[in-house]
């Protein structure tokens, strides 16, 4: 075998085997990235989300971690209460557009159930469902119709368990 031969032979084993390994190798790298982006944008909208509960717990007047809504405030408090919500606004939508997907990976789902979560949690109180529609004025029409659809659910949640209760009792 002559040296020609064997640097041939050499090219055709680089071909069949490291040319599809390199490939993979590179599919793969590429899929850890991702990964490790999204981990990073969940991480830092959680980070916002605790950010933003820290401004809701410096504001206890407001009354806004308590399961019922307060509509007793005064002017000072009600436009505090609405610039909190536009934050919230802002951050749920924030989360929408660099995390939701319709088509999500187990993962992908798991982190997004946590924002689901929060979403339904804030659409059960009645001052901050009075003051969604303005909330939602320029907001990405996706994330509006899906918060939308939320605080529908939410509402007929309220509905069923106030009828349970009131059969029960």
């Amino acid at each position: 075998m002559t040296v020609t031969e064997c640097f041939e032979l050499a090219s055709y084993i680089v071909t069949v085997f490291g040319l599809p390994l390199a490939i993979g190798t590179f599919i793969y790298e590429q899929r850890k990235e991702r990964e490790n982006e999204e981990e990073e944008v969940y991480l830092l909208l959680s980070d916002a989300y605790h950010e933003f509960l820290k401004l809701v717990l410096a504001n206890p007047d407001l009354q806004l971690r308590t399961q019922s809504a307060n509509f007793d405030l005064t002017p000072e408090q009600e436009e505090r209460r609405q610039v909190i919500f536009d934050i919230l606004i802002s951050l749920f939508e924030r989360a929408y557009l660099t995390a939701f997907e319709d088509q999500m990976t187990t993962r992908q789902a798991r982190r997004w159930h946590s924002w689901d979560d929060y979403m339904r949690e804030w659409c059960r109180r009645a001052d901050f469902r009075r003051l969604l529609p303005r909330l939602l004025q320029g907001e990405d029409e996706d994330f509006a119709r899906y918060i939308r659809r939320l605080e529908q659910e939410e509402l007929q949640a309220i509905h069923a368990e106030s009828k349970k209760l009131t059969a029960e009792g």
